[in-house]
């Protein structure tokens, strides 16, 4: 009886602490406890300052960053004050250990292998809906020394058909790059750098794939030097 007394004590600690440290509403505190620990762990092992992205207080926004580990979305999260809808392979979405997560957080599953203009529709009614995306266009995890990856153009249709700002975010400082599982663990010092926002149009559709592109390939501490 003491023992799961006490089990029960530690799981509505973890419940409070997580639901203290939130920083995002997803909806309900089945999520919302999620996310104070996902700050938590990002802040504390992985030294994530306190800086938010830049996004609008209400309606639709696309985030865009590059891929270097599994961390990657826990420190978008992180960085976010509002819940992000993230983009991610179908493979993924199905794990049984995860789907539930996926499915409450509202990620959209995408099939590379058969129909991935089905999860772009889908990913334009939520933008429709006021909703924020969050995607990384390399498709994969891409580091800055592997041979260079053309960005899927998928980013830039959504920016275009929705009229939604697509901002570019570089993250840096990552430990466990190329890793996937083992990142979480692996302490760094992360920082995350947020580019001005880019409006994609049909005149400008290739030039800002470029540009987004450069954006996020390129490191920080070269973007302050070339300042």
């Amino acid at each position: 009886m003491l023992v799961f007394l006490f089990i029960l004590l530690l799981l509505a600690l973890l419940w409070w602490w997580g639901l203290r440290h939130a920083g995002a509403d997803w909806g309900g505190p089945r999520v919302n406890w999620i996310d104070g620990w996902v700050r938590l762990l990002c802040r504390v092992v992985h030294r994530q300052g306190a800086n938010q992205l830049d996004l609008p207080k209400h309606g639709p926004a696309i985030v865009a960053a590059n891929h270097v580990s599994g961390l990657d979305p826990l420190l978008l999260i992180t960085a976010s004050p509002r819940p992000l809808r993230f983009l991610i392979a179908e493979e993924e979405y199905r794990k049984p250990m995860l789907n539930w997560l996926y499915r409450l957080s509202g990620c959209i599953p995408v099939d590379r292998q058969g129909r991935p203009e089905k999860a772009l529709r889908e990913a334009l009614r939520a933008l429709q809906q006021g909703d924020v995306i969050a995607l990384f266009p390399h498709g994969k995890i891409h580091l800055d020394t592997d041979p260079p990856r053309k960005l899927k153009a998928g980013v830039a249709r959504l920016a275009m058909w929705s009229g939604a700002p697509l901002l570019p975010v570089r993250i840096d400082g990552v430990a466990g790059q190329g890793k996937v599982l083992l990142a979480p663990l692996i302490p760094g010092r992360v920082q995350i750098s947020q580019y001005p926002a880019l409006m994609i149009d049909g005149a400008n559709f290739e030039a800002g794939m470029s540009r987004l592109q450069t954006l996020i390939e390129t490191s920080a501490q070269q973007t302050s030097s070339a300042d």
